[in-house]
């Protein structure tokens, strides 16, 4: 009778730290998505994901990051392809744990997120097997990138010259205009008195147009700042980048650097 007695308690030890670890990681997750100051937590485990939304896609079980950003957003990366994830949920987003569904403990998922995007219907479905590492570490307020001399130079003479760029009508509201993850280069006002936010770059690519989506998102959560749109602003923009951006509402602007230098040149001028 031993034998029996002790294969029965074991599932019920195994449900019961299954709860246990359910609650924990629902507590970090949500204060993850929550809260943008809380640490980013990362993951090594073998997953499956599943992509629902404007498309279907699955990623088969692999060991893989499982990233969970301190703004919400949520990021699976494998150990190629670059920099670029496998796939992802941009904030805001909300990421809570589910019971497992029958027949999922016993196949060795010990945990299932669900990634809700909080405007859309798109949803990620993590299931988790074995975990092979979790970290979670506050990274603090980042500095930011610095800038090369061209990119902030392009930025200065922008603000200085809004109007005559732009159109008439259009004021400089301030550069680096703030957002809880980084400045947005400026801020300025339309003839209607509608607010851009402006992201300027020597080369835009599609991680610029990210970036800007991201202060966008950001941004059109503050009560005080109204009819939101974004201005991606270069010498040169990336056919993939101009694309991406226009898809998302986001106006691009090809910066000429030279004649922004002679702009207000005396050099230059006949009389």
């Amino acid at each position: 009778m031993a034998g029996p007695e002790n294969s029965s308690s074991a599932p019920e030890r195994r449900s019961s730290l299954s709860r246990e670890r359910r609650g924990a990681f629902r507590c970090a997750l949500v204060l993850a998505s929550a809260d943008r100051l809380s640490p980013v937590r990362v993951l090594i485990a073998t997953c499956t994901v599943d992509y629902s939304g404007r498309l279907s896609a699955h990623l088969d079980l692999a060991k893989r990051v499982i990233m969970v950003k301190s703004d919400g957003s949520v990021l699976i990366h494998s150990d190629g392809g670059s920099y670029k994830p496998l796939n992802w949920m941009n904030a805001p987003c909300t990421v809570t744990t589910q019971l497992l569904e029958e027949g999922e403990e016993m196949d060795g998922v010990t945990e299932v997120w669900t990634v809700q995007a909080a405007k859309t219907d798109d949803r990620l479905v993590i299931r988790i097997f074995d975990v092979v590492a979790d970290v979670a570490e506050d990274l603090g307020v980042d500095p930011g990138l610095v800038k090369d001399g061209v990119e902030t130079h392009l930025q200065e003479l922008l603000a200085e010259q809004v109007p005559q760029i732009l159109g008439d009508g259009w004021e400089l509201v301030r550069r680096e205009f703030p957002t809880p993850v980084g400045p947005v280069d400026l801020m300025v006002t339309d003839p209607s008195g509608a607010n851009v936010a402006i992201e300027v770059k020597r080369r835009g690519g599609i991680d610029g147009v990210d970036q800007l989506t991201r202060y966008l998102s950001l941004l059109d959560r503050d009560p005080f700042i109204k009819d939101l749109r974004g201005i991606f602003a270069a010498q040169e923009i990336s056919k993939q980048a101009r694309i991406l951006a226009e898809d998302r509402g986001i106006r691009c602007l090809i910066l000429d650097y030279d004649a922004m230098r002679g702009f207000d040149d005396p050099e230059s001028r006949l009389f």
